[in-house]
């Protein structure tokens, strides 16, 4: 199931944003778009072993939410506390940092703290989701890749600080930008590229105006060097 879903979400939002199928296998995905987004990192379960997803690797004990659940009783019968080194040493019996966190949510995988979402990949801390991976602190998106702190964006991959941002690629504090890449501190963009600190534009590059048909046969050279850029 989780390899279905990261072929499909990644040869959708490719289609969307490049204009092309998806060229890459899982793990270059991870490495070319995602390797500076905080997500879930590879722990042990404290408790059985197994591998788990943890949203922080600070702490030194975890548990699975799924094995949390299995356990009959956290409850400890009563014992006497002289002092507070005997509090501690009753407190790391049971003090596991739960992983792999999922509220209302079906098919995630590897993922920690997902709200009201579906088919959600290597993601953490994202509210009503759905065909996402490697992307953190998003609500309200789908189909985005290598995304975080944003909202209402579909189709869309490294889009950081934004909101309702479609079809485009390296977006960063901006607004309604569609069909877009590399896009700074600007609102109400479509089909611009390398552009920052502007409104209410169409086929821009670099903040220069361009002629619509020029602007797209630029275009397919950038998208060619996205994809082949090492």
């Amino acid at each position: 199931m989780k390899d279905k879903v990261f072929k499909e979400a990644a040869e959708k939002t490719f289609i969307n944003v490049f204009n092309i199928s998806n060229p890459f296998k899982n793990n270059d995905i991870l490495e070319k778009f995602a390797f500076d987004v905080k997500i879930p990192q590879e722990v042990k379960d404290s408790t059985t072993g197994e591998i788990t997803w943890a949203e922080s690797i600070n702490p030194t004990k975890f548990i699975s939410q799924l094995n949390s659940w299995k356990k009959d009783s956290w409850i400890q019968d009563k014992q006497e506390l002289n002092g507070i080194d005997d509090i501690i040493e009753f407190w790391q019996k049971i003090n596991y940092t739960t992983t792999e966190r999922n509220y209302n949510s079906e098919n995630v995988f590897e993922s920690d703290t997902i709200y009201n979402s579906e088919n959600i990949i290597r993601s953490s801390n994202c509210n009503e989701c759905k065909n996402i991976m490697f992307t953190d602190g998003c609500h309200h998106c789908e189909y985005i890749i290598a995304c975080q702190r944003s909202g209402e964006c579909s189709f869309c991959i490294r889009v950081d600080d934004s909101a309702n941002c479609t079809n485009s690629y390296n977006v960063a504090c901006s607004g309604k930008i569609s069909n877009s890449f590399f896009i700074q501190d600007c609102n109400s963009l479509h089909e611009c590229m390398f552009c920052a600190h502007i409104s209410n534009k169409r086929f821009c590059i670099a903040n220069m105006q361009f002629e619509e048909e020029e602007y797209y046969e630029i275009k397919k050279e950038v998208v060619n060097w996205i994809i082949n850029q090492e």
